[in-house]
């Protein structure tokens, strides 16, 4: 009959197959599956280029001024954010006020090649545009999406983007409640039914995916809360569904 393990056998038998199969962080799976979907997004001001954008949404709506600024760059008026795809063929979503006024739009894939972008659909309630990218990679991947209907405050989850234009970066936090309300420092612009998160998100964060430990989109960040002019995160963010997104992608529902 054999003899039953130790404490000392048991925890040397743990350490070495810890030692051989490393634990991986679900923050790190996460952030690999997210990756390959997320771009970008510099907007350059009408000085820069010619042919304005549009300021109409889809239907013929004006479209409402930007909810801030946060995302301008101090150098040359560029406006730069994040975008995250979510058709293979080069949709990719963002915030309206990162390309709002800007007169041509570049987008950064994952492996380094850049293309012009056009805004094939405006969402102002939601602060959000569908941008087309012109030339796509051959490899090129979207996002994995789910629906928040199971989502709840506790629950993990990161924000990628290029916050201040550094990236691509990760931050992790929490989902801190759900159907939050935001106004725009200016007061131009609502925006009702979001997630608040913990995550870090700064300038740059804007229109870059909100997902969960397994990877998947349930977000798309638009603005963070900041009660001075530092325009540094202070601990809460906000995220419109991915529902509200996909669906003036023209994606069926969830």
């Amino acid at each position: 009959m054999q003899r039953p393990l130790g404490i000392d056998q048991i925890d040397a038998a743990l350490r070495e197959s810890i030692a051989k199969e490393p634990l991986q962080a679900p923050g790190l799976a996460a952030y690999e599956a997210v990756l390959p979907s997320v771009v970008r997004v510099v907007g350059e001001p009408p000085a820069a280029a010619s042919a304005p954008l549009q300021k109409t949404a889809k239907g013929g709506k004006p479209v409402v001024p930007a909810p801030d600024s946060e995302d301008a760059d101090p150098h040359g008026g560029r406006s730069v954010g994040t975008g995250v795809v979510i058709v293979d063929k080069g949709l990719i979503l963002t915030n309206l006020h990162v390309v709002d006024g800007a007169a041509k739009i570049t987008v950064t894939f994952s492996d380094g090649s850049q293309s012009e972008a056009r805004v094939v659909n405006l969402m102002p309630e939601n602060d959000l545009a569908v941008l087309q990218a012109l030339t796509i990679p051959d490899d090129l991947h979207a996002a994995t999406m789910r629906s928040t209907s199971g989502l709840a405050p506790g629950e993990a989850v990161m924000a990628v983007g290029f916050p201040f234009g550094i990236g691509p970066s990760a931050s992790q936090g929490v989902v801190s409640g759900l159907k939050r309300e935001f106004r725009s420092p200016e007061g131009r612009r609502i925006l009702t039914n979001l997630i608040q998160f913990d995550a870090a998100a700064n300038p740059g964060n804007s229109g870059g995916p909100l997902i969960t430990m397994d990877g998947h989109v349930v977000g798309i960040v638009t603005a963070i809360m900041n009660p001075n002019e530092q325009r540094t995160f202070i601990g809460i963010g906000f995220a419109v569904p991915i529902e509200n997104a996909a669906a003036g992608a023209g994606l069926p529902p969830f």
